[in-house]
């Protein structure tokens, strides 16, 4: 049998509200109890006789109702436990000051902005995640939160408040925002990262074209200066020769006889001119390709570049290299080592100010370690990290390539230390 369309439902005390001297719930809007449960009929046992305590006694949501002074009228036990009570203690509490009394900050939570209290005062529901309510102990906790006027005979009664604790949600949301807070700045660095290496590989390419350029200049000029000079002298020579020939046989024999003398002199000073000539293009050769890595390989060239050096800066050298067993590097891997140590030289003679060099070198296994050391000024380490060490950062280059490694140790008045890493490939692989 159906109840009437406005009756009240009788519920437990701990859910009862009291109107008058008598005690009931009313649903709102005149809501059968009937609506709330799915069944045709009630069960024959008694167990089923009060759906309200049922749904309030399982649901894992706290649940509280409060009347237009803001008591509470009642509270289910998952509602009380999270705030620290029993729902016995919370009945005709007033639930504001109880358990939301301030802000997550620990400031003062006027009732008057309380949404809770707003919810009958003005009829409207609210849902609320942004808040805290506070326990027993002092405590408090992330809530999100509903509340519904209740509504009997077109009037506003009180309010039905469901929360859940959103600790777990919060702490993983805030998680979830640190992850993305560091990711995005890993992407910025890895951006910046990318944005410096992008600038300082144009930098680079600049300036390996300006230096080939440079380059071409400096070759032109010494083929303009030294071979063209000992060419037009050649050409005059030759020509002097030519009309001295052509006059040869109007001379008396004594005269003709003086000429070849003079002849034969011009003819030793210009196989000088050829000399210094062929001396000159060994030069120019060797400065583009040094000839003795071609024929000696690169531990006879290493060696050779060493003593020109120093023999150039005037400096003393300790050199020191066993490769004994070591197979000679590829091509490729032999140019690009003996220019690394170009460089490196060429480091030591324009910023060292040094009179003592060392050169180590040693192969272990298939690893060839390469160090420079000299005993000059030094200089920071962020000098060898500058945009504009081109150098350095051209020899970096040069090992990356290979899979090798540059290290530079220095500081101010200790010298700099500058050592090449890289591994030698097996000799089938270097057949290949």
């Amino acid at each position: 049998m159906g109840r009437a369309a406005n009756q009240a439902i009788v519920v437990p005390s701990c859910f009862m509200h009291r109107f008058g001297t008598s005690i009931a719930w009313v649903l709102p809007m005149h809501l059968d109890a009937n609506h709330l449960v799915s069944r045709p009929e009630a069960p024959a046992t008694g167990a089923w006789r009060d759906p309200l305590a049922l749904l309030l006694a399982s649901t894992g949501e706290g649940v509280f109702g409060v009347d237009l002074d803001g008591l509470c009228v009642f509270i289910n036990h998952a509602g009380a436990r999270m705030i620290g009570f029993e729902p016995a203690e919370l009945l005709g509490a007033n639930m504001h000051d109880l358990t939301h009394h301030s802000h997550a900050d620990g400031a003062h939570y006027p009732v008057e902005d309380c949404p809770i209290f707003n919810a009958f005062r003005q009829g409207l529901p609210c849902r609320i995640d942004s808040e805290v309510f506070w326990r027993r102990d002092g405590s408090a906790f992330p809530v999100e939160y509903s509340s519904h006027p209740i509504v009997d005979g077109g009037e506003v009664r009180g309010a039905v408040v469901t929360f859940v604790d959103i600790t777990e949600r919060k702490r993983a949301a805030d998680a979830l925002q640190r992850a993305k807070d560091q990711l995005e700045e890993r992407v910025g660095e890895r951006t910046l990262a990318l944005a410096t290496a992008l600038k300082q590989v144009r930098e680079l390419a600049a300036r390996s074209e300006t230096v080939r350029e440079d380059e071409r200049t400096r070759i032109a000029r010494e083929v303009h200066d030294e071979l063209g000079s000992l060419l037009v002298a050649l050409k005059m020579d030759v020509n002097w020769m030519d009309k001295r020939l052509s006059e040869q046989e109007q001379r008396s024999a004594e005269a003709a006889h003086d000429m070849r003398d003079r002849m034969r002199c011009k003819c030793q000073n210009m196989s000088r001119l050829i000399e210094t000539a062929v001396d000159n293009v060994g030069r120019i050769i060797t400065d583009l390709r040094p000839s003795i890595l071609d024929h000696q390989g690169l531990w006879a060239a290493l060696e050779w570049q060493a003593q020109e050096f120093v023999q150039s800066a005037e400096m003393a050298l300790d050199w020191r290299m066993d490769v004994a067993e070591a197979p000679e590097p590829p091509e490729p891997l032999a140019m690009a080592v003996f220019r690394i140590f170009q460089e490196m030289l060429s480091n030591v003679g324009r910023h060292a100010h040094a009179d003592q060099l060392g050169v180590h070198i040693v192969v272990q296994g298939t690893a060839l370690q390469l160090c420079v050391q000299d005993n000059g000024v030094g200089a920071p380490p962020q000098a060898f990290e500058a945009a504009n060490a081109y150098g350095v950062m051209g020899m970096r280059e040069r090992a990356r390539h290979f899979g090798g490694d540059i290290r530079i140790d220095s500081a101010p008045g200790r010298g700099t230390r500058m050592c090449l890493t890289v591994t030698l490939p097996l000799e089938t692989e270097a057949l290949t």
